[in-house]
């Protein structure tokens, strides 16, 4: 948690953040993942200044329970004196500890974003899901939120000015704005409407031209003029075998060929970044096996 210091910005953690997407389609399979096209609605978990903490805070972790479809479990929320923003005791279940920080105490309005990320954590200990280290499980644990449609609150705690800055979560505000654009790509749910932070608005915009740039890579049809160029340029190369397939790291495509066999082009789907291969033939027309999403190619 970030309070009064200063807020990273950018994308320092974006390919771990795509291989988060990618490894919640494999394991909740596509079909589970649409059965989240609604976000949590402010008003469910909106936190008046005169509500009662403990009472309000139980009911907005019901409310997170609900979203993440977690019947059986039982959350038990306490405040205390912390460095972080929150903490989850992951155990067997059904009860499970959470502790959030003092400072909640006072800034209630941010609550549901703390716990959308705690419950997060159990949604995901109960899937069997998780990275190896602590950096990029809290990166995982931020996608899923996001992605799933409680994260959207985490962004909208995030406010900077000239005196002060609050910010939750791992990933940065723009990489908040990503995931959730890609969301919105996704699922065609605007979560703008909802933002109560200006700095909100701002970090998912930069995400949403990112996400759409996504969709504008070589092969795909929508590139543009330039990206088109130069794929043509690598293609004669890995066609003439003049230069080792697939050495540009700085172009997400790569030329593969199997033996003597055609040629082929590997390139990350824009949706949930698994990497599709189609054969290198001019127009072709690809279906994702993990997402489903249909791409049009000329390859």
């Amino acid at each position: 948690m970030a309070n009064g210091g200063p807020v990273e910005h950018g994308y320092p953690h974006l390919e771990t953040v795509r291989e988060a997407v990618t490894a919640l389609y494999r394991r909740l399979t596509y079909d589970t993942v649409r059965t989240f096209p609604v976000s949590v609605a402010p008003a469910d978990v909106a936190f008046c200044d005169t509500d009662d903490l403990h009472l309000g805070a139980q009911r907005v972790a019901r409310e997170m329970v609900r979203h993440y479809r977690l019947p059986d479990a039982r959350l038990i929320v306490g405040f205390r004196e912390m460095t972080h923003a929150a903490n989850v005791e992951l155990t067997a279940g059904p009860e499970y500890f959470i502790e959030l920080n003092d400072r909640f105490r006072t800034h209630r309005r941010d609550i549901g974003a703390a716990l959308a990320h705690e419950v997060a954590h159990v949604y995901l200990h109960r899937l069997g899901l998780s990275f190896p280290g602590t950096r990029d499980n809290e990166i995982l644990t931020d996608t899923t939120a996001t992605y799933l449609g409680a994260g959207w609150l985490l962004l909208d705690a995030f406010r900077e000015d000239g005196a002060s800055s609050q910010k939750l979560g791992y990933l940065t505000p723009e990489e908040f704005g990503y995931v959730l654009a890609k969301r919105s790509l996704a699922f065609g749910e605007d979560p703008s409407v909802w933002f109560t932070s200006a700095q909100a608005y701002t970090a998912y915009g930069k995400g949403m031209a990112l996400a759409r740039r996504d969709g504008e890579q070589p092969p795909l049809r929508s590139a543009g003029w330039a990206g088109r160029r130069r794929y043509a340029r690598d293609r004669r190369h890995a066609q003439d075998r003049s230069v080792e397939a697939g050495v540009r790291h700085e172009v997400p495509y790569r030329f593969t060929a199997d033996g003597e066999g055609p040629l082929r082009v590997s390139f990350p789907c824009p949706t949930c970044h698994q990497r599709i291969r189609v054969p290198v033939k001019g127009r072709v027309r690809a279906r994702c096996g993990l997402c489903r999403t249909v791409l049009e190619c000329d390859t």
